[in-house]
């Protein structure tokens, strides 16, 4: 079991989404948005802060992903929403969380099937894949897709780990077996 918070970061809205995550089911746990309110940039920031440790305080997770930042047109843009993401991982870092980033296109090819899918296709397959009755708000359905990315990235790293063990150990009795009759090194004794 792993309660994963996603963070769908913005200097003006910042997306939660919060799921538990067990084998290779996903549960939704709760979802919504921040709406950051005020002109200054560190006012804001300090909003975000409190709004993200709030909620590892409220759901208590055992994990944290986060939206990477991408290049928009807008230098000064790229500049606050990475000041965003900035504070939304230190509150996770000072509650000892492991912090995992993903970008944008790889949430939406491992939610959507294809990196370049539209907010509203995100939408649909969050609230599919969660099994919601309706479909989340926009920020929050990033957030969630953020989420299961993480989820579904640590499935894969967790199979791919196990399925590598045991060619392991078969080389190791492999290597055994070999010492035993005195071959070492490419050597035989």
């Amino acid at each position: 079991m792993a309660i994963i918070l996603g963070i769908d970061p913005g200097s003006r809205i910042t997306g939660y989404g919060v799921i538990n995550a067990v084998g290779g089911q996903r549960e939704y746990i709760a979802s919504g948005h921040v709406k950051i309110s005020g002109n200054e940039l560190p006012a804001r920031l300090g909003q975000i802060y409190r709004a993200v440790d709030e909620l590892i305080e409220t759901y208590i997770p055992q994990q944290f992903a986060i939206e990477k930042v991408f290049m928009a047109r807008n230098a000064d843009s790229a500049l606050k929403l990475g000041q965003a993401r900035g504070v939304a991982m230190v509150a996770a870092v000072n509650h000892g969380l492991p912090v995992s980033e993903y970008s944008a296109r790889q949430v939406k090819q491992a939610v959507v099937g294809q990196g370049g899918a539209e907010k509203e296709q995100v939408q649909h397959m969050v609230a599919r894949i969660l099994k919601l009755p309706g479909l989340p708000q926009a920020d929050a359905a990033d957030a969630l897709a953020i989420a299961l990315t993480h989820a579904n990235t640590q499935a894969s790293l967790v199979r791919l780990a196990a399925s590598q063990a045991p060619g392991r150990q078969q080389l190791q009795a492999h290597l055994d077996a070999l010492q035993s009759r005195g071959v070492r090194r490419g050597r035989i004794r």
